[in-house]
């Protein structure tokens, strides 16, 4: 069984930068494409990027590119969030997510596994 476990989150100043990182573990934590999703009070979750195994492709929602950048380390099996330039509306629950495939994929309905989330707060 495949767990994902979210660490990282906190509270940060408009402007600054925070680093998410997902463990993955368990038989099967293997190749499998990740991805990072977020949740604010009142909304939906949504799509904040993605990436491949092993990491060549990656998917940036649109309000993030730029700022955001995922990675993964396949030897560490773990999966990092660098966020930058951070807005207050950046904040939000984000939660780790995996696929039962390799290729990137930008809708919650493509991933079937979650972690927990962890929250990150920025203030104006």
């Amino acid at each position: 069984q495949v767990q994902l476990v979210e660490s990282g989150g906190g509270l940060v100043q408009a402007g600054g930068s925070l680093r998410l990182s997902c463990a993955l573990s368990g038989i099967g934590s293997t190749s499998l494409a990740m991805g990072w999703f977020r949740q604010s009070p009142g909304k939906e979750r949504e799509f904040v990027a993605a990436i491949s195994w092993p990491g060549r492709s990656t998917s940036y929602s649109r309000s993030v590119k730029g700022r955001f950048t995922i990675s993964r380390d396949n030897v560490a099996h773990t999966v990092d969030l660098q966020m930058g330039s951070l807005k207050p509306e950046d904040t939000a629950v984000y939660y780790c997510a995996g696929r039962a495939s390799q290729a990137v994929a930008n809708e919650e309905r493509d991933f079937v596994l979650w972690g927990q989330g962890t929250q990150v707060t920025v203030s104006s």
